[in-house]
């Protein structure tokens, strides 16, 4: 097929994830063909450097050999096994007995299932059982956060918190609450670490005290929430809110689908502060993009609970036929062995400093209102005037130029709809590749800034300031 050809097909029947359709019809793909190490390349021959590892996913970088040698053989050997009529595969119980030597010590048991959004759904209906099982049914609602996300599915969508996601699908539920976000840069409370903190867990007991505790199931919450813009919370705020939800009675769950696997620098976001969530989800870096895997981590309270509900005779009525595909076991299990002995997360903490230090840098430009980050995950907020925070207004329809002026300069990252930059390199970005993305940023910056629309919408700026 021509690329012309392609183009116009992919118009024609490929419902594409996150875009607006009549958009996305008006200005046509650009058809990813191949990469290695940090880069993607397009079908024109154009390198790009991958400044958000996929989609926050491809933690290894691009090409690893022994990460597709590990799914060859895998399929060459067993390509498929079900889970199902107690069947299994040696890569699926491997991979459960590793994931949970790593994991909090809280959480014993493991379900495999294919992304995000069905790990989401797998806690979802889980906790909802193990309530039911346990003689307490009225616990049902479920607290979130604002600017959190939670994935795309019919439930999971409701506890996501971001416009589009809602628009049209009849959610939230009624049983699907959000607290503001700990978002320091605009809360309410102000920048104070201690204020942000102090006001999370206020208005978490305020949400379970109007509910009523014997009605609330669990909160949850992401320890840095990403599609909201890459908001990092104050150290000690995922501690004060795990331990206020034991103190009211009800699960925390960590969602660490981006956050993990090193990507805030341990293995798990929530082990830096030494919380021990009742529920667990992960992916993206489970895999390191190579192939679709999720894994929902439950408490042996709980898994102890739903196994003792079940009457004799009946099976647990939750399943997926991709659930622990001997593949993507096999892959996630050599995944492991590079972030551990393949000195991945070694080299993902060497490169850190220069991330954030550059990153930081960038406050320095006019256009840049606030930097933030925790290990390889960080943002920048332009703001229209750095004295007020004030954001541009969204009719200049910054996010999509931006990243039009990004592949201009060959740079991939994603671009929020409040022209938040959020970067998320792979964890085996070398020196020269993480000066070389800092280096394209400010590139992007200046020629953001040199659009006639956006001086004239910022607060006035003087000229020795603009120039780099």
């Amino acid at each position: 097929m021509t690329d012309r050809h392609l183009v116009e097909a992919d118009r024609r029947h490929w419902i594409h994830p996150v875009v607006n359709y009549r958009a996305h019809e008006k200005r046509g793909v650009t058809i990813l063909e191949s990469a290695h190490g940090p880069f993607l390349v397009d079908s024109d021959g154009v390198e790009l450097l991958d400044a958000f590892a996929g989609l926050w996913c491809v933690n290894v970088g691009y090409g690893q050999e022994s990460v597709v040698q590990a799914a060859a053989e895998q399929m060459r050997k067993l390509p498929y096994a079900t889970g199902y009529f107690h069947y299994g595969s040696e890569p699926a119980i491997r991979l459960a007995e590793k994931l949970v030597s790593m994991a909090p010590v809280s959480l014993q048991h493991v379900y495999f299932g294919a992304g995000g959004g069905d790990a989401i759904d797998t806690a979802i209906r889980l906790i909802t059982n193990y309530y039911n099982v346990t003689g307490r049914p009225a616990k049902k609602h479920i607290i979130a956060l604002e600017r959190g996300y939670h994935g795309s599915t019919a439930v999971g969508s409701g506890l996501t918190a971001l416009a589009p996601f809602h628009a049209g699908f009849d959610v939230p539920l009624p049983t699907q609450h959000h607290l503001p976000s700990p978002y320091p840069y605009r809360h309410a409370a102000g920048p104070d670490p201690r204020a942000v903190i102090a006001a999370s867990v206020k208005s978490l007991r305020d949400a379970v005290a109007a509910l009523g505790a014997e009605n609330v199931a669990a909160f949850f919450c992401e320890p840095v929430q990403g599609s909201g813009g890459v908001v990092v919370p104050p150290v000690g705020w995922l501690k004060a809110m795990h331990d206020t939800c034991r103190e009211l009675g009800i699960l925390f769950l960590a969602d660490e689908v981006i956050t993990g696997f090193g990507r805030t620098g341990p293995m798990f976001a929530c082990q830096a502060e030494g919380v021990e969530p009742d529920l667990m989800t992960v992916a993206k870096g489970l895999t390191a993009g190579y192939v679709p895997m999720s894994a929902t981590f439950v408490s042996d309270e709980i898994y102890q609970a739903l196994a003792d509900g079940i009457k004799a005779g009946m099976p647990m009525g939750h399943g997926h036929t991709y659930s622990a595909h001997p593949v993507s076991a096999a892959v996630a299990l050599e995944v492991l062995r590079l972030y551990e002995e393949g000195g991945i997360l070694a080299n993902a903490r060497r490169v850190t400093p220069a991330f954030e230090g550059g990153l930081a840098a960038t406050l320095a430009h006019p256009l840049v209102g606030d930097v933030r980050s925790r290990g390889l995950v960080g943002a920048i907020e332009l703001v229209a005037d750095k004295a007020t925070k004030r954001r541009f207004d969204p009719a200049l329809r910054l996010p999509d130029r931006i990243s039009e002026i990004a592949y201009r300069r060959r740079l991939v990252f994603r671009c929020f709809g409040d022209n938040i930059l959020g970067f998320a390199p792979a964890l085996n970005y070398t020196e020269d590749d993480m000066a070389l993305m800092l280096e394209r940023i400010g590139q992007v910056l200046d020629d953001v800034l040199a659009l006639d629309d956006v001086r004239q919408a910022m607060a006035p700026v003087r000229e020795a300031a603009v120039s780099r």
